[in-house]
């Protein structure tokens, strides 16, 4: 990633913060560039933000990854348990 901002002055919480799009974005989770890695250690901050970020971004793509559908004898069972509450219920009466 190229960082918009090339001078060797440390960052800014707002300046490093302007980059957590792009390394979102990127989806790899790690920091390349020295410039950020540097502020991460300096700043509890943005850290913590970092944190919270990538928990939120982990969760997220748990909640695309498909389900496992039950097996055929969950089902069976499931249908047999309704099978055998009807037959407990009275048939209603006709008038």
């Amino acid at each position: 990633m190229t960082l918009k901002n090339s001078s060797p002055i440390p960052l800014s919480c707002a300046e490093f913060q302007e980059q957590l799009p792009d390394l979102f974005a990127a989806g790899s989770g790690a920091i390349h560039d020295p410039q950020l890695t540097e502020h991460l250690k300096t700043c509890e901050n943005c850290s913590a933000l970092v944190r919270d970020l990538q928990y939120i971004a982990d969760q997220a793509k748990q909640l695309l990854q498909p389900t496992h559908e039950p097996s055929d004898s969950v089902w069976k069972k499931i249908q047999e348990g309704l099978a055998a509450d009807s037959s407990l219920v009275p048939e209603p009466s006709k008038n």
